[in-house]
C-alpha cells in the first residue's frame, strides 16, 4: 500500500468475533474522518442482520471492498474450521454484498486495486468502456477481458469515429478500441483521447500504451492528462512495460489518474466503477407495501400453513400451496385433489377436458421422475386409466412415499409462453433469498438462476432478471412476441411480501410459472413450512429489514391541518435539505450544536439513508404527495453498540412550534424504541434550550447537567 501511495487509519483484526463483530467495526469506521475507504477481509459472517446492517450504513457514507474467502467446498472447510462462522452460499453472499452498496473482489492484488481507484473519488455515470491503445493486441486484450466481466464497450458514434478520422492514419481501426497505431505521437494521443471522452456514449476510457522503438511515452501521458482534465469522465491508464514508461506512470501519479500495470487489470478496475455504481443505487432501495396496489391475504395464508403444520406435515399440498400464493395476489391455475379413479373423472369434467394429472405426495420433489405426471389428457376414459397407472408406478418405485391422491388442473395452452422458476430458499446465514431463472423439467440442467436478498421492489426485480440469461428469453424473438414484463415484475414482488411476512415459509417453488405477452401464471406451487423462529421481532427472520409502513399514520393538529408522520426515505433527501436551510439560525445551532447554512452531502445522506433496523428517523409531512410538501419536524434516535440504549433528536420548524407537533413525534418515536427492545433513551440538549427542556420533562426525562458543561 505504501508503494502505492496510500496507507491505513486503522488495521482491526477480529478473531473469532466473541464480542465485537464486523457490524461494530464498520459502525466506528464510517464516521472516522481519517478514513476514506474500508477493507473487509471475511472468511463467516456470524450475525447477519449486524453485518448488512453495518455494512450498509458504512456504505452510505464511504467506499467499501470486500474480499471473501471460502468460495469453494475446500475454502468452506478451511473457514469454518478456523473461525467457526457460518458459511453460506457464495451466490448469496455476492447477492449481499450488492445489495449493500458495497463492492466484492476475489484477491488481494484486486482487494488493494478497486481501494486505490474508489478512494482517489473517482466515479462513473454508466458502464460503458472506450478503450485507446497503440498496440492491436492488448487493445484485444482489454476487450476480451470486458466482455468477460460484462463491461459493455461503448458503441462510438458516426460523428466521433468521423471526427477521429480527421486526426488518425486512413487504416486506423474505425471502431472501439481505438487502434492509433504504433507511430501515435503526443498530439494523437491527446486528440484521440478528447474526442472520445465527448462522445455521448461513453462512459469512461481506458488509455493504453505499448512503448516502441517511435513512441514518447512521458510525452503522450502528458497529452492524456491534458485531454482528461477537461473532462469529468473517469480517464484511466495502462503504461506497459518498466524503466521506458516510469516517467509517465510519474506523471500519471502527480495528476491522480489512475494507473495499471496489465489490461487485465485496467479493465477490472474500471469493472468496480460500474459495480459500485450500481450496488449504490441497489442500496437506496427502500421497496414499499405491496398493499399500496391490493393487500394480501396473510392471516388466511398462515391458517393454511398452521393447518399443515398441526398435522405434523412440513410440505403442502398443491391446493394449499396455489391457496397460499393466490392469497398474495400471484395468479395460478385451479387444482382438485381426488381420491379414487371416478373422483378424478367428476374433477375433470368438472374443470373441462384437456387436463394434466399429478400425484400428490409430499415426499416426492420431481413427480416426473416416478411416473407421476400426466399431460394434455382429452378422453374421459383416460382419465380414469391415467389414475390408476399413475398410483401404481408411484408406489413401484417410491414404496415408503405418502401418496394423497392425484390432483387434476386444466391444461393450459399458450403457445407464445415461456417457462420460468420463481423460489424462496433459505441460506444459513442470510436467512430466505429469492431466486429467479430459467423453470421446466430442466431447471436442473440449465442452470439459470439469480438470487436477491428481499425485500424487493422494481428497480431490484428488474436487477434480478437481468442478471440470468432467460432476460433475452424474454425479449422479442422469431415469432414470439416479448413477455408481458410489469406482470412477472409484479409476481417477484408478491413473492418478495411473503418471505417479509410469512416467516414460516423455508422453501417455495413455482415452477413452471408461465409468461407471455398477456398473462403470468403459476402452473405448480410446491412450498416447505415449519414453525417461525422464536423471536418477537416482525422481521427478525430476514438479513435486511423492510421499510416500516406499519409506522406510516395520519395526524391533524389541533388547527384542522393534516399532518402524515412516516419513517424518512432515501428519496426525501431534497425536502430533509430544504428543512434545515428553513430553520431559523437559532433552531439550527440547538440541533447541530454548531453553526452551519446546510447539510454537507455526508450529512445529508446519513439523515436520509437510513438502516431501520438499528435506527428510525421519523418525520412529520405537511401536504404529502403535493408540490408544495415540506417537512414539519423530524425526530430521531440511534442505537447504541450496547443494544439497548439510544441517543434522540429531535427538531420541529419554527412556524409548527408551540402545535403539539415535538410533544406527538416524541411520543411516537419513544414508542418505536421501546417495542424494539431499547430500554433507555437520552440526548444532549443545550443548557439555554428552554422549550427542548420542558418538553423532555414532560415526557419523563431525567435532567442532568454534562459533566464537560
Amino acid at each position: 500500500a505504501d508503494t502505492e501511495g496510500f496507507g491505513f487509519s486503522a488495521v482491526a483484526s477480529l478473531g473469532a468475533t466473541a464480542d465485537v463483530g464486523f457490524g461494530d467495526v464498520l459502525d466506528y469506521l464510517a464516521l472516522d474522518p481519517e478514513t476514506r475507504s474500508i477493507l473487509l477481509y471475511v472468511e463467516g459472517v456470524s450475525n447477519a442482520r449486524s453485518f448488512i446492517s453495518g455494512l450498509r450504513v458504512a456504505a452510505r457514507l464511504k467506499p467499501v471492498i470486500v474480499v471473501k474467502s471460502g468460495r469453494n467446498e475446500s475454502g468452506t472447510r478451511a473457514a469454518v474450521s478456523h473461525t467457526g462462522a457460518l458459511v453460506g452460499a457464495d451466490h448469496v453472499f455476492d447477492a449481499a454484498i450488492e445489495r449493500a452498496g458495497a463492492v466484492r473482489v476475489k484477491s488481494v492484488s484486486q482487494l488493494f486495486a478497486a481501494a486505490h481507484l474508489l478512494a482517489s473519488g473517482t466515479r462513473v455515470e454508466g458502464p460503458r468502456l472506450a478503450i485507446i491503445t497503440n498496440g492491436g493486441g492488448p487493445g484485444v486484450m482489454a476487450a476480451d477481458r470486458a466482455h468477460d466481466l460484462g463491461v459493455p464497450l461503448a458503441d462510438l458514434s458516426k460523428s466521433t469515429i468521423d471526427e477521429l478520422g480527421k486526426v488518425l492514419p486512413t487504416h486506423w481501426s474505425h471502431s472501439n478500441p481505438v487502434d492509433l497505431l504504433g507511430d501515435a505521437d503526443p498530439e494523437r494521443y491527446g486528440k484521440a483521447t478528447r474526442t472520445v471522452l465527448e462522445d455521448p456514449g461513453t462512459d469512461g476510457v481506458l488509455v493504453m500504451l505499448t512503448p516502441q522503438s517511435m513512441t514518447d511515452p512521458a510525452g503522450c501521458a502528458g497529452a492524456v492528462i491534458a485531454a482528461a482534465a477537461e473532462s469529468s469522465k473517469p480517464v484511466l491508464t495502462c503504461w506497459m512495460g518498466a524503466k521506458l514508461v516510469e516517467e509517465g506512470r510519474r506523471q500519471f501519479a502527480d495528476a491522480r489518474i489512475p494507473e495499471f500495470r496489465s489490461p487485465e487489470t485496467a479493465v477490472e478496475a474500471f469493472g468496480y466503477l460500474a459495480c459500485y455504481r450500481r450496488n449504490q443505487k441497489a442500496l437506496l432501495q427502500a421497496p414499499g407495501p405491496m398493499s399500496a396496489q391490493k393487500e394480501p391475504d396473510v392471516e388466511g395464508a398462515r391458517l393454511i400453513i398452521e393447518h399443515a403444520l398441526s398435522q405434523r406435515r412440513h410440505t403442502l399440498s398443491s391446493a394449499e400451496a396455489k391457496a397460499v400464493l393466490r392469497a398474495f395476489h400471484i395468479p395460478s391455475s385451479p387444482s382438485i385433489n381426488v381420491d379414487s379413479a371416478a373422483d378424478a373423472l367428476v374433477a375433470a369434467e368438472g374443470l373441462g377436458l384437456p387436463v394434466a394429472m399429478k400425484i400428490n405426495s409430499s415426499d416426492i420433489t420431481h413427480k416426473s421422475d416416478v411416473g407421476g405426471v400426466r399431460l394434455n389428457i382429452r378422453e374421459p376414459r383416460t382419465v380414469r386409466t391415467a389414475f390408476r397407472e399413475m398410483v401404481d408406478s408411484v408406489k413401484a418405485q417410491s414404496p415408503d412415499a405418502r401418496v394423497d391422491g392425484v390432483t387434476i388442473e386444466p391444461m393450459i395452452s399458450r403457445p407464445h409462453a415461456r417457462e420460468l422458476m420463481i423460489g424462496i430458499v433459505n441460506d444459513p446465514v442470510f436467512g430466505p433469498v429469492i431466486s429467479f431463472g430459467t423453470g421446466g423439467t430442466a431447471v436442473e440442467v440449465f442452470a439459470d438462476s439469480n438470487v436477491a436478498l428481499p425485500p424487493l421492489n422494481e428497480y431490484l426485480s428488474r436487477q434480478l432478471i437481468k442478471g440470468t440469461r432467460a432476460a433475452r428469453y424474454l425479449e422479442a424473438f422469431r415469432n414470439l412476441p416479448p413477455v408481458d414484463e410489469d406482470k412477472l415484475i409484479n409476481v417477484l414482488e408478491r413473492v418478495s411480501e411473503i418471505t417479509c411476512e410469512l416467516p414460516e415459509v423455508r422453501e417455495l417453488d413455482i415452477n413452471p410459472l408461465l409468461a407471455d405477452e398477456n398473462e403470468v401464471i403459476a402452473v405448480d406451487a410446491r412450498i416447505v413450512v415449519g414453525p417461525p423462529a422464536s423471536t418477537t421481532e416482525r422481521y427478525g427472520h430476514m438479513a435486511i429489514h423492510p421499510y416500516p409502513w406499519e409506522l406510516v399514520a395520519e395526524w391533524q393538529l389541533a388547527d384542522g391541518s393534516d399532518i402524515v408522520v412516516r419513517p424518512i426515505r432515501p428519496e426525501d433527501a431534497n425536502l430533509e435539505q430544504a428543512f434545515v436551510e428553513g430553520l431559523s439560525p437559532e433552531s439550527r445551532y440547538f440541533r447541530f450544536m454548531q453553526s452551519l447554512d446546510k447539510l454537507s452531502p455526508i450529512m445529508l445522506a446519513r439523515f436520509t439513508q437510513i438502516d431501520y433496523d438499528r435506527e428510525m428517523a421519523l418525520i412529520a409531512v405537511g401536504k404529502e404527495h403535493t408540490p408544495d410538501a415540506r417537512f414539519v419536524g423530524v425526530a430521531r434516535y440511534v442505537g447504541n453498540p450496547d443494544r439497548h440504549s439510544c441517543e434522540f433528536a429531535l427538531t420541529v420548524g419554527d412556524d409548527w412550534q408551540r402545535h403539539g407537533v415535538g410533544r406527538e413525534m416524541m411520543r411516537r418515536l419513544m414508542e418505536v424504541a421501546r417495542d424494539r427492545g431499547i430500554e433507555v433513551m437520552e440526548g444532549e440538549v443545550l443548557a439555554n434550550n428552554s422549550k427542548m427542556l420542558r418538553l423532555c420533562q414532560r415526557r419523563g426525562f431525567r435532567i442532568a447537567r454534562h459533566r464537560s458543561e
